[in-house]
């Protein structure tokens, strides 16, 4: 049975990418909520409008398949030019992807992340969802540690990876920081 699902999810996710990134990260994503409110509570619940963060994590995993595309298909044809050194050095291509993803685009992601999850959890509005983030903790924890300590050499190894294994590897990476940061806050 397991082969049969194994190759059925495999073939799925191949043939509709977007939607793969999307399912993977809405039920991974999910389980990351669930666990990180166990640790916080000492006991399972479900957390709080979990369908709408679900749903905005499965948004995000459909962006991450186009990004993880866009990043690392520019990075190859760099190299290819000569404008970046190492071409076929399969480390050299992840970290250049790595790097360039996570400076360019997570920021952007998890500021947008911040918003919804604020708004989610009971701000009035967009605007004061934006305004009631802590942008300073943002910047000093989330910006200078988490990208170039966690995901900068994280997202290295996702990229090493083949192709159908990088989104989901990325959904357990948001899990494993999950955890990771709940077992700090302890």
């Amino acid at each position: 049975m397991f082969v049969f699902t194994r190759s059925f999810f495999l073939g799925f996710v191949d043939e509709y990418k977007i939607i793969g990134g999307f399912v993977k990260f809405f039920f991974l994503a999910s389980i990351g909520d669930f666990i990180g409110l166990r640790l916080k509570q000492s006991f399972w619940q479900v957390p709080k409008k979990i369908f709408f963060k679900a749903t905005i994590w499965g948004l995000i995993g459909s962006v991450i398949v186009l990004v993880f595309t866009i990043f690392n298909t520019g990075v190859i044809e760099l190299q290819a030019k000569g404008i970046l050194p190492f071409e076929d050095v399969l480390f050299a291509t992840a970290l250049f992807t790595s790097i360039f993803m996570n400076v360019i685009f997570a920021p952007t992601m998890m500021a947008f992340h911040r918003v919804s999850d604020q708004y989610l959890n009971g701000s009035d509005s967009i605007e004061s969802a934006v305004k009631e983030v802590n942008w300073v903790h943002f910047y000093k924890i989330v910006l200078l540690r988490t990208l170039p300590l966690f995901w900068i050499p994280a997202h290295t190894i996702t990229f090493m990876l083949p192709f159908e294994y990088r989104v989901i590897f990325a959904a357990v990476l948001g899990i494993a920081l999950g955890l990771l940061l709940s077992l700090f806050k302890k």
